[in-house]
């Protein structure tokens, strides 16, 4: 009697399962190669691999969701990953531009990959790995892109012109470490938007982002660092804005979004906006007002 035959169900769903991660060390890859482009000088294709290993990350989270193959060692070996990519890579590139010539400035690509290590590692625990609605904090591929793409923005004919006399090595030196600060800080940044064509939402958000994709391979050397440049500067705006108004969340930012960028259709949570203080309010307190509720 013939035997049947195993199932291919659990050799297919092995198989889906590699593909997240052969993204992310396609991401480890690229970050490496990085390195060693910066070790021989070439400044240029080492910016463009953190480029590369940048979209690598963005997909690799993508296709784990898509192919509901999501895990911890996934997210785990992401993280070591970007502290390579994102850290170690850019630091060493701001190095060899700025910070080579004096005894202690090597201390600056420290400070920046320390920044990103923290962030890193603040990032699994407090949002579980996954971003949703925002990052709490600058994230590390968005400052990795900022500072590897200055080099090829500062070979162009324009900055030669109107940007080559500013004092670079001090203004390095500040954006450095104010990067670093962001990426430790609970400023809410914007995470990358979902596209779709169920909404009026869905459909400008496609749209947008298909003209950020022609305008990355058009005019990669301007585009790139001003993209990222508004998007650091507009974080920390929105943020002080919303400050000196004294206005709280509208809306629960941990909150997860459908492919539109509408809410995901979940049950409400409560928010309660006085933990937020310097002291938290005792839940059994007569006095305490009632919590406020955000709507999901």
């Amino acid at each position: 009697m013939r035997a049947p035959r195993p199932p291919r169900r659990e050799a297919l769903q092995r198989g889906v399962v590699i593909l997240p991660s052969a993204f992310t060390l396609g991401n480890l890859f690229f970050g490496v190669f990085s390195l060693v482009a910066t070790a021989r000088g070439d400044l240029s294709y080492a910016s463009w691999f953190i480029v590369i290993a940048a979209t690598l990350d963005m997909l690799d989270g993508r296709v784990a969701r898509f192919t509901r193959t999501g895990s911890r060692f996934g997210a785990e070996l992401d993280s070591l990953v970007d502290a390579v990519s994102f850290g170690v890579a850019p630091g060493a590139i701001m190095y060899e531009l700025y910070f080579s010539d004096t005894r202690w400035s090597w201390t600056l690509s420290f400070v920046y990959i320390t920044a990103v290590v923290v962030r890193l590692a603040r990032f699994n625990i407090e949002q579980g790995g996954e971003a949703k609605r925002y990052f709490h904090g600058l994230p590390s591929p968005a400052a990795a892109l900022l500072v590897a793409s200055f080099y090829p923005f500062s070979q162009t004919a324009f900055f030669n012109t109107y940007l080559a006399e500013l004092p670079w090595l001090q203004i390095a030196g500040i954006a450095v470490v104010l990067i670093g600060v962001l990426m430790v800080s609970h400023v809410p940044y914007a995470n990358v938007p979902r596209i779709g064509t169920r909404s009026a939402r869905g459909i400008l958000t496609t749209i947008f982002v298909v003209v950020c994709i022609f305008a990355a391979v058009s005019v990669p050397q301007f585009f790139f660092f001003t993209f990222f440049l508004l998007y650091v500067m507009w974080g920390l705006l929105r943020s002080t804005l919303l400050g000196l108004l004294d206005r709280l969340p509208g809306e629960d930012p941990l909150l997860d979004v459908d492919e539109d960028g509408d809410l995901a259709r979940t049950e409400p949570r409560i928010l309660d906006y006085r933990t937020l203080g310097p002291r938290a309010l005792s839940d059994d307190d007569p006095d305490d007002d009632p919590p406020l509720e955000g709507h999901a």
